[in-house]
């Protein structure tokens, strides 16, 4: 593996990996806040914005320490993706319907909203660096085997 691609390999998967690690710890800290976040999107029966909001955080937290260091990162990276793709259709679907609520991703009781326009597009750099980081790490794999 040329060193370049090694340097983005790494440097996308730490950073990925803080990410999540840092958004699923704030999300954690008050599920009950967070799962109004969820609420707000008005996707999903009543009962589930509970279940997700107990769920998804620990996910990310996981997900993204085990990218921290260098476990499981192909599992991880797929998970994050499947996660940031929910997201972005979540996203999507609130651009469409005309909603204008704050994303809850990083600070579900900020005073200062993200829109959900602006969530979307950071979603989309979130996304080059899950898929930077899945064939990078296809690329070394099949590079220490020859």
């Amino acid at each position: 593996m040329n060193r370049l691609r090694l340097i983005l390999f790494h440097g996308s998967r730490l950073f990925l990996g803080g990410i999540f690690v840092y958004a699923g710890m704030i999300k954690a800290e008050d599920p009950v806040i967070f799962a109004g976040q969820v609420a707000n999107y008005q996707l999903l029966p009543y009962a589930w914005n509970y279940l997700v909001a107990a769920i998804l955080p620990y996910l990310e937290v996981i997900s993204g320490v085990l990218l921290v260091l260098n476990r499981w990162v192909r599992p991880s990276t797929l998970v994050l993706g499947i996660l940031n793709l929910i997201f972005m259709v979540a996203l999507t679907s609130l651009i469409v319907r005309g909603i204008d609520i704050d994303c809850g991703c990083f600070r579900p009781d900020a005073d200062v909203q993200t829109s959900p326009l602006s969530a979307l597009i950071r979603d989309l750099g979130i996304m080059l660096l899950i898929l930077m980081t899945w064939f990078f790490e296809r690329r070394k794999n099949r590079e220490e085997r020859d």
